[in-house]
């Protein structure tokens, strides 16, 4: 029987684990801190919680538009919130931890290193096991960027791993860094009834992102009183009693209660032996692998954020399907990064699929593009919502649909239409001929397919 070796047990490690498993190897996975790593402990699934929150006082605070008289301001009670946030994320690492061993996983609490292409060594609270493996995968993940001008002290100036320590809601939180983590975490603390003020070292927020979209949520986080410092990068932060100070490059300052570091992730691949047995890395740590996970070393495969591709939970778990089927004979599909759908979990959402307009722009590709306001919504409008919109690309003269872009509530629901129609190679007129429910917020797609009809 075929062993595997899993070192790490978030996405990309457990759901390789559970393929391998089908597939009829045997598989030892070893973790440091719990099934599910960071995604469920202390990144994807905490935040997405607390968020949930966020979302749902925002939505109560819009309540007297349909009519409906809230006698008490809604507050956050952010104690009893982290509580929450902390025991749902155990319980699914328990759950996870609960799927994975009733598959037949050897899992073994500890850290790991490489010793060499066929040889793991684990060090476990019973001693060091030494473990002969005909593969291994790595999938290690990554862990929160920190300036040597910025030193967290997990009470003021934080990590988004240790926000969940807060007992108080901040008074003034500062964010530090406008890409998705911070943007998100922005929103959050906005919604959640703080003050919030977003430090961004480019001309906007999202940089990275679609331009329509992130000039929509960057006007309204300032609608909802949110202070965005656009072109203002950190130069330092400290601590001062109850307050925290930012220095800006350019010598201003901002002073708040708290400051949430987001510049950004290192990859988890020191002390792994990766230098010693020659497996290659980037200038930041990250793990040169092809499209079916391999690494430049036979029978050496990586997953997830160590590997620096595209650092989603979902990619993640792909790359350790694609991993396992590869070393395991069986049929592959290698990853392919144009039907990757992925979603920014500010308020409102922002989900996009497939190709995006930098892509149309760099590659200079013939695309017809159709965009409609969510406001002009049936369904939109019974619920008041205000903000976002549906923009569709399709390729000139025949009609298949190569990317999306959808902003509003619950955009992450929505996309996944948009997502199957790239996936599969469908025309706009297949996704304008599909019926949509009336009223249906996801008709809109249907309607920026059929606008796009008009032009192929």
């Amino acid at each position: 029987m075929t062993h595997v070796v899993i070192i790490g047990g978030g996405p990309g490690g457990y759901e390789a684990a559970l393929v391998a498993r089908r597939l009829g190897a045997e598989v030892t996975l070893v973790e440091r801190d719990g099934l599910g790593g960071s995604t469920v402990l202390t990144d994807c699934v905490p935040s997405k919680t607390l968020i949930a929150t966020s979302d749902l006082l925002h939505e109560v605070s819009r309540s007297a538009e349909l009519g409906v008289e809230v006698p008490k301001a809604p507050r956050a009670d952010l104690a009893a919130v982290n509580d929450r946030v902390l025991r749902l994320a155990s319980a699914q690492s328990d759950d996870i931890a609960e799927r994975v061993v009733s598959a037949g996983v050897t899992v073994l609490s500890g850290i790991a290193r490489i010793a060499d292409a066929r040889t793991v060594i684990a060090q476990t609270p019973d001693g060091e096991v030494r473990l002969a493996a005909d593969g291994i995968l790595i999938a290690t993940g990554a862990h929160p960027r920190v300036s040597a001008d910025a030193q967290p002290d997990g009470e003021r100036i934080l990590t988004w791993e240790q926000v969940y320590a807060l007992r108080e809601l901040p008074e003034h939180m500062i964010v530090v860094g406008s890409g998705v983590t911070g943007a998100e975490f922005a929103s959050a603390y906005n919604g959640l009834g703080a003050e919030v003020t977003l430090v961004s070292s480019r001309d906007r927020v999202l940089p990275g992102e679609d331009p329509d979209a992130a000039n929509l949520i960057e006007d309204v986080f300032t609608r909802r009183g949110m202070n965005v410092l656009g072109k203002s990068r950190m130069a330092s932060t400290r601590r001062e009693g109850d307050q925290v100070v930012v220095t800006l490059t350019d010598g201003r300052t901002v002073t708040g209660s708290h400051c949430l570091l987001a510049l950004g992730s290192i990859p988890n691949t020191a002390d792994l032996g990766l230098e010693e047995v020659g497996i290659d890395t980037d200038a930041g740590g990250f793990i040169a692998v092809d499209k079916v996970s391999r690494t430049n070393i036979p029978g050496v495969y990586a997953a997830g954020d160590c590997t620096g591709v595209f650092m989603l939970a979902s990619v993640a778990a792909q790359q350790g399907r694609i991993a396992m089927a590869h070393l395991l004979g069986d049929a592959v599909h290698p990853l392919d990064l144009r039907k990757v759908s992925s979603n920014i979990f500010t308020s409102p959402e922002i989900a996009t699929v497939g190709v995006g307009q930098r892509e149309i722009d760099e590659q200079g590709l013939l695309v017809d593009t159709a965009i409609l306001p969510i406001a002009a919504n049936p369904r939109a409008k019974m619920q008041g919502v205000h903000d976002g919109f549906v923009k569709l690309y399709a390729r000139q003269g025949i009609g298949a649909l190569i990317g999306g872009v959808v902003v509003g509530p619950r955009a992450s629901e929505l996309i996944h239409t948009v997502s199957v129609a790239v996936s599969a190679s469908l025309t706009v007129d297949h996704v304008a001929d599909a019926f949509s429910v009336y009223p249906s917020m996801s008709g809109t797609v249907g309607e920026v397919a059929r606008r796009l009809h008009r032009q192929v």
